[in-house]
């Protein structure tokens, strides 16, 4: 098997950076969120990281490493969508594609493309790599792991692809999955390394041992018997790192040599469930978009409920016909709803979206609606007592909650969310938390 490892340093940042409406000052940068949260630090620049600041440590420990460090709330869902998006681009190309969409995950970044059997339909495996290197780097956002303003040149691959400089992704080539992550994460942007077939372990031979593991206590053992290259922990025969390193030592030993013991596994895209209506002639009443919504809306929750599944949020989107419309117009109107809890009612959802709607109705006639229930997952039961009739009163109040945010502002209904109750001090016990934009995806007041 080939695989085609492409990785994008510091992706998190580079996502967070598109999305601020203006440029990050200069400076160590930290993402995960404010210094008191208790997340984990999520990504960091250069400046941060060479104050200590590691990805994985608690915002806490960051703040005491680099005070004075500008800390930025990451958005976990804009970050899975911009994944899901670059998995998207890669799929015209191969059907065999791997990777996480979890911005927490110390491997977001790194897209696996299955490359056997591309050959006669995309060149040869160094055209193969620069054109895909060139089709996520346009699929993905520009910006560097410093987040610092870059400039607008490009850089032309052999393929004819043109990756911005600002935006580096490395490409590598090999036969096991470590391999190829490894050639990905030292090749330079547009020079991609492509390891022979069979020579894995010559190419590994010369890199740090510290690669093999992530332990770090094992690291520290390696450099002690002085074992600081890949090639001189491939000469020890695997029964010796068995006895000193246990079940770890197999797999140290087989890295080593080149050999596979993490198989390539497709991921499973996941189900879109969209529908499109045009509406002849365009209209500008919101009642005649209410009866077109109602029609896409049922459909699509028809489909989630025949197979045990439930939405996370809504896209939708409605053309716009500028015939009679004013200059400056656009020609679309894209609007993306989060549900309170994941949920396939077919009445809640239109409700929710119309009353989206009807705050800001749209600019110009509609000459079509698109409506797009993503983030699917399957449907939890709920246990319903036999005494109390009003079981589901935090869902409804979550979707009312919802619905009053539209209405009179975000900025203008907030729920209070309990944090630690035993805290010394009250302000620690409680805080008031968004509607609309609860991260646990739960709208309910407590």
């Amino acid at each position: 098997m080939r695989l085609l490892h492409l990785y994008r340093p510091h992706l998190p940042l580079a996502l967070a950076a598109a999305r601020a409406s203006e440029p990050f000052p200069t400076g160590p940068l930290v993402l995960g969120g404010r210094p008191w949260d208790p997340g984990m630090v999520i990504d960091a620049n250069r400046d941060a990281r060479a104050l200590g600041v590691r990805r994985g440590i608690p915002l806490g420990s960051a703040h005491r490493l680099a005070p004075e460090a500008l800390f930025v709330d990451p958005d976990p869902e804009a970050d899975r969508a911009a994944a899901e998006a670059a998995f998207e681009a890669l799929a015209a190309f191969s059907p065999g594609l791997g990777g996480t969409t979890d911005p927490a995950d110390a491997s977001f970044g790194l897209f696996e493309v299955q490359a056997d059997g591309l050959e006669p339909l995309w060149g040869a495996e160094p055209v193969l790599a620069a054109r895909l290197a060139g089709v996520l780097a346009d699929a993905l956002p520009p910006g560097s792991g410093s987040v610092r303003a870059q400039g607008s040149a490009t850089l032309l691959t052999p393929a004819g692809s043109q990756a911005p400089v600002g935006s580096p992704v490395r490409a590598g080539i090999a036969g096991t999955r470590f391999a190829a992550t490894v050639a990905a994460v030292h090749a330079r942007p547009g020079e991609p390394i492509l390891v022979p077939r069979g020579g894995e372990a010559a190419f590994l031979a010369t890199y740090p041992s510290g690669l093999l593991t992530q332990d770090p206590d094992i690291r520290a053992r390696l450099a002690r018997f002085g074992l600081r290259r890949v090639g001189a922990v491939a000469e020890l025969a695997r029964s010796a790192l068995i006895a000193r390193f246990g079940e770890e030592g197999a797999r140290l030993h087989a890295r080593a040599r080149g050999e596979e013991i993490d198989p390539f596994r497709p991921r499973v895209a996941p189900e879109r469930l969209v529908l499109r209506l045009p509406i002849e002639p365009p209209s500008e009443e919101l009642e005649s978009l209410r009866f077109v919504l109602h029609r896409l809306v049922g459909a699509l929750t028809e489909q989630l409920s025949a197979r045990g599944l439930a939405a996370t949020r809504a896209h939708l989107r409605l053309d716009l016909d500028l015939a009679f419309a004013r200059t400056g117009t656009p020609l679309d109107l894209a609007v993306e709803q989060r549900f309170p809890e994941p949920t396939a009612d077919t009445e809640a959802i239109e409700r929710l979206l119309f009353a989206r709607l009807e705050r800001s109705p749209p600019p110009a006639a509609i000459a079509a609606v698109a409506l797009e229930l993503a983030g699917a997952q399957p449907a939890a039961g709920q246990q319903l007592p036999l005494f109390i009739p009003q079981a589901a009163r935090d869902s409804r109040l979550g979707w009312q909650l919802a619905r009053l945010a539209l209405t009179f502002g975000e900025d203008r209904v907030r729920r209070v969310a309990l944090l630690d109750p035993e805290a010394p001090l009250p302000e620690a016990r409680w805080a008031w938390r968004s509607v609309e934009l609860d991260p646990s995806g739960s709208g309910s007041g407590r």
